[in-house]
């Protein structure tokens, strides 16, 4: 593909031999760990806008000759993940848009990002769904509470091999709407359990109407999960309320929120899986770098960091070497190592995304609740 540019370069090719290239290739076009990136269309400047922290994230395209056919030539490491979007600024406008030659794409609460996968990276198949997998079912919960002083819905799903009769496990899941749009997370749950790589297990999926509040590690909200949600849930339905059988998990601020409920409650939540947790604190004093909406968030690590205790029993914690949070995540695994509960750590090369996060849920969601497949072999 590069030497194809180049010789295009130095011929000025007219408009039908640029249609028989793009044809011939698939775009991002990969050799090795070298990702070419192409762009088609009248434009003054062209630019890549990614999400890997710690590189430039415009990265410019290189016009061909007189034509409009632009291209940028990218390291792209094996197995990496990347989602981006194209700038393009003609005159006085700026544009950023979905990619043109790019089918692959990824959904999240603000919209869409293209998908360039680097050398080697699998989309893992049980994030699909299986036709012989039996699908759980959701249903709707409203529960009064007290604590905010209005009612609070949250959904359920509700494992196909539920048994009114047996305890099942329960995991209530920060975001649990969101995990469900952009994480696929009821297609995971359904085949893992159909696998037996984890438990028929019911999940809570909860949301909150200011979450950068309630999950910056607010008080109010671990009151409300374990004081309202947890006991509502035991009440109606068969759950195993042993705290090795109770989890909580989240990303980002719902990672914050997941830990700071079960530091708030120790020894109610023996279960955490913590995705790219928001976790800023400070060394000195009290200045930060990321904004004020992270005042709170600060002020919890740092309260943790001081006095960890033992909040749960095992922790998974996951992040993507490509996004900024990927330090705060390793300076927590000493840490949460020290207080004695068992921990698992895991990195991606991907970035601050909802695929990210459902990509480790298998490995996540299987270690902490090992299903009868993983309970043979141990």
């Amino acid at each position: 593909m590069r030497l194809a540019i180049r010789e295009f370069a130095a011929s000025e090719p007219i408009a039908a031999e640029i249609d028989d290239l793009l044809d011939g290739f698939s775009f991002p076009h990969q050799e090795g760990t070298t990702t070419t990136f192409v762009y088609r269309g009248e434009a003054d400047h062209v630019r890549l806008r990614h999400f890997i922290y710690g590189l430039p994230s415009s990265q410019p395209f290189q016009r061909v000759a007189e034509t409009d056919l632009w291209y940028l030539v990218f390291e792209l490491p094996e197995r990496s993940r990347v989602e981006y979007k194209l700038e393009i600024v003609r005159g006085e406008e700026t544009e950023w848009i979905l990619d043109p030659l790019n089918p692959r794409t990824a959904r999240d609460p603000f919209g869409a990002n293209s998908v360039c996968h680097g050398p080697g990276y699998v989309l893992p198949e049980w994030t699909q769904p299986d036709p012989d997998a039996r699908p759980g079912r959701l249903e709707s919960l409203t529960i009064a509470s007290g604590v905010f002083g209005e009612k609070r819905k949250l959904q359920l799903y509700l494992p196909e091999r539920l048994r009114p009769t047996r305890q099942h496990p329960l995991l209530v899941v920060h975001d649990g709407p969101d995990f469900l749009r952009y994480s696929a997370l009821s297609t995971v749950l359904d085949n893992l359990i159909y696998r037996l790589e984890i438990p028929p297990l019911i999940v809570a999926l909860t949301e909150s109407p200011s979450r950068l509040v309630e999950y910056a590690g607010d008080a109010a909200h671990a009151r409300h999960l374990a004081e309202e949600v947890l006991p509502t849930l035991v009440a109606k339905l068969p759950v195993d309320d042993t705290p090795s059988s109770i989890g909580l998990m989240g990303a980002s601020f719902g990672a914050v929120a997941s830990l700071a409920t079960a530091w708030r409650y120790p020894g109610t939540f023996g279960r955490l899986l913590l995705l790219s947790g928001s976790f800023a604190f400070t060394d000195i004093g009290d200045q930060h770098q990321r904004g004020p909406t992270f005042d709170p968030v600060v002020r919890f690590v740092n309260s943790f960091r001081n006095e960890p205790g033992k909040p749960s029993e095992k922790v998974f914690l996951g992040c993507g070497i490509y996004e900024s949070l990927i330090y705060e995540n390793r300076s927590m695994l000493p840490l949460l190592q020290a207080t004695g509960m068992d921990v698992r750590y895991v990195e991606a090369r991907d970035g601050h995304n909802w695929e990210n996060w459902r990509e480790r849920l298998r490995e996540g969601l299987s270690w902490l609740f090992p299903g009868p497949l993983w309970m043979v072999y141990e």
